[in-house]
């Protein structure tokens, strides 16, 4: 099982950009693979919009950032939970480890 750290975030958000070194930091020391979406980055959202879709329709309910964590990001992914609002690094560690905790 592949678990990625999908994050959600805007170029206007100072806090996700400030932050992105430590999101990508914590994901790896738990065995997860990070992807940082800039909603500005059309490539990379247009690749994980998907995703982000499935768990928000309408984009009304999302926070910034917000951290889906699926399985298999690159197929047929699988949403096991989500992290949203911008924490630091130990209560992020937290919160991705009791969504883990659910897969």
């Amino acid at each position: 099982m592949t678990l990625a750290v999908i994050k959600f975030s805007s170029e206007d958000c100072g806090l996700c950009h400030k932050m992105s070194h430590y999101d990508q930091k914590v994901a790896e020391e738990l065995g997860m693979s990070f992807v940082d979406v800039k909603m500005q980055d059309t490539p990379t959202y247009r690749k994980y919009r998907k995703i982000l879709l499935t768990q928000y329709p309408d984009k009304a309910e999302m926070g910034w950032p917000t951290y889906i964590i699926c399985e298999e990001p690159e197929g047929e992914f699988k949403i096991i939970g989500e992290v949203k609002g911008a924490h630091p690094k130990g209560e992020l560690r937290e919160k991705l480890q009791a969504v883990m905790a659910q897969a």
